[in-house]
């Protein structure tokens, strides 16, 4: 079963009182759109990904990590958001089920997702709900109150997910009767109810990213990487993944790129993993001469597969030669692209050390990163 995933971030945010549409504020130096596009992006059902966005806002996006995501412009409403999306998916090639989710909705966990895959193989539509816990009212004339029986009541939650072709003509045909989400507009008799979760609550108000920002911050961890390579005659300079021109390059046993290598320790440190050379031994012959980009990739699958996501990471590099301020931002990108996270997470700074020592005598080039990761589930 093939699926599809839509994130809907077009609102304009006029309960969240702030300057910056709430979509693009930021948890742990993530928007509320990268947290949900990272979780979403390591599910292999999921075949195309559509991020619906508003006009006005189009400033925002620069930084968030929108590769392999198609953009949509949205509409007025969130239904008229919705059918944009579903009109371009609908033209798509072998895609049976859509979920569609709230970017105000960043703390769902993949085990919700999972459930909603396994429970979308013998069901049409999967919703998660949340039965209601505190005493229910209803104020009716002027200060009169009727106490309500909570068992007939539920909230729900996203992603909902539904059969592509069913909801898209759902949304064509809708003669008013979509209320507050997607599942208006679906008989109750073709649904299947599964648990939602408490963390997955929709951010309204300030206080709501406070609380979000609480639950993200108990996952954070830091680690800390350095390496130092000769500097010789002979050989290449890598530094990022990029090739800078240079007469001098590093001698190592793979590429010998200081930076990527200072990364991955401080990526294998912050999860307590080990280190680089346990992971990469500088005895094997498969190793030799290799990019140390496919080395940053195998880590960075590894630390998908045990639900970590990159927060930040912070680089220096030490060298007196070559000078590197023409590549700074070439760097971040291509950091950027192999951490699968935006460039508004990744700081190079370069540094010398005044003509003293080694690196000031042009004998080698160091490098120093310092990653914060979080753990999302």
């Amino acid at each position: 079963m093939r699926f599809s995933f839509i994130l809907l971030a077009g609102g304009n945010s006029a309960r969240f009182k702030s300057d910056v549409p709430k979509q693009y504020h930021k948890i742990a130096e993530k928007t509320l759109i990268d947290i949900s596009l990272t979780k979403i992006k390591d599910f292999k059902e999921i075949k195309k990904i559509v991020f619906v966005y508003n006009r006005k806002h189009k400033k925002y996006l620069n930084g968030i990590n929108l590769k392999n995501v198609k953009l949509i412009v949205g509409g007025k409403t969130r239904s008229e958001s919705t059918y944009n999306a579903l009109t371009y998916l609908q033209k798509q090639k072998n895609i049976d089920k859509v979920l569609i989710h709230d970017a105000a909705r960043p703390n769902f966990s993949k085990k919700l997702i999972k459930n909603i895959f396994m429970s979308s193989r013998k069901n049409r539509t999967v919703i998660p709900i949340l039965k209601l816990q505190d005493a229910l009212k209803k104020k009716y004339k002027k200060n009169n109150t009727l106490s309500m029986k909570r068992d007939n009541f539920f909230t729900t939650q996203t992603p909902q997910c539904f059969n592509l072709n069913e909801i898209f003509k759902l949304h064509k045909n809708d003669k008013k009767k979509y209320v507050d989400d997607d599942f208006s507009l679906i008989n109750n008799n073709k649904v299947k109810f599964i648990g939602g979760e408490k963390n997955n609550f929709k951010i309204t108000s300030q206080e709501d990213l406070d609380i979000s920002k609480k639950i993200n911050k108990s996952y954070a961890k830091i680690g800390i990487g350095f390496d130092v390579h000769r500097l010789v005659r002979g050989r290449k300079l890598y530094l990022a993944g990029i090739k800078i021109p240079s007469k001098l390059g590093t001698l190592g046993h793979s590429d010998g790129d200081p930076v990527l290598h200072a990364a991955i320790d401080a990526m294998l440190g912050a999860c307590s993993m080990g280190d680089i050379g346990e992971k990469f031994s500088d005895k094997s012959k498969k190793y030799k001469d290799i990019s140390s980009s496919k080395l940053i990739k195998k880590v960075i699958n590894d630390l998908k597969k045990k639900n970590y996501v990159i927060n930040n990471m912070d680089i220096n590099i030490i060298s007196q030669t070559p000078k590197l301020k023409k590549y700074k931002k070439k760097m971040v990108y291509n950091i950027a692209n192999l951490c699968e996270i935006s460039t508004n997470s990744v700081n190079i700074k370069a540094k010398t050390t005044e003509k003293l020592g080694v690196i000031g005598k042009e004998k080698a080039i160091a490098a120093e990163v310092i990653v914060s990761i979080i753990k999302h589930d």
